[in-house]
């Protein structure tokens, strides 16, 4: 058997299986370390704004089934009905509770519980609506043949996400012709590159970021 034989039965044994494996491994012990915070949360989120600690929406999983993604709330509970479904910067309906959590993506521990699931993954292309991703069908074919996860390349890139929709008088717009374009090359390196030195590499990268 040749060496690019034997690399690529690695990394699908890892897709396939390792990194489900790895993924309960981290999850299931960062969710049980992590409960007082999550409570603590809930009750700032619940003081801060009337309306649920979580906000729950359909987004694309793999191979093109679909999923509720849990979130903690940081918008007004009319939020989805009165504006765009991405968010910029100034977004008059993130709470001040919110303007917190999504500083420091505290929003997205929720997702732990996606991932235990086994909806996502730790480390993967994150996961988006299905409006977004119908408007990239060719590419998204390719990228949800993986779970969708809470961090990636595209992740980290786009961190200030809603800094840069600032400045665009259409966030919708912008989002789709100029951000997800870069978003799904990004998501298709992961693609190319995914292995469990790569997800660990990712991981590191994106504690460094939330605590800095």
């Amino acid at each position: 058997m040749s060496r690019q034989n034997t690399a690529n039965n690695g990394e699908g044994f890892y897709a396939e299986h390792g990194k489900r494996l790895f993924d309960l491994a981290l999850a299931v012990p960062l969710l049980i370390i992590l409960s007082p915070a999550l409570c603590a949360i809930a009750v700032l989120i619940r003081r801060g704004s009337p309306g649920p600690v979580l906000f729950t929406q359909e987004r694309m999983g793999r191979n093109g089934g679909t999923f509720t993604l849990y979130k903690f709330r940081t918008m007004t509970v009319d939020a989805p009905g009165s504006g765009p479904q991405v968010t910029s910067r100034d977004d008059p309906r993130i709470t001040e509770t919110g303007k917190v959590l999504r500083r420091y993506k505290l929003d997205e521990l929720p997702q732990l519980l996606n991932v235990i699931k086994g909806e996502m993954s730790l480390v993967g292309p994150r996961p988006e609506v299905k409006r977004y991703a119908d408007a990239f069908r060719e590419e998204y074919s390719s990228i949800l043949r993986v779970s969708p996860g809470i961090t990636d390349y595209a992740a980290l890139e786009f961190r200030n996400e809603e800094e840069i929709l600032a400045g665009y008088a259409d966030a919708d717009d912008a989002y789709t012709r100029v951000i997800l374009p870069e978003k799904i090359t990004l998501y298709k390196k992961y693609l190319s590159e995914m292995g469990f030195m790569a997800d660990l590499k990712i991981l590191f990268r994106t504690m460094r970021e939330v605590i800095r």
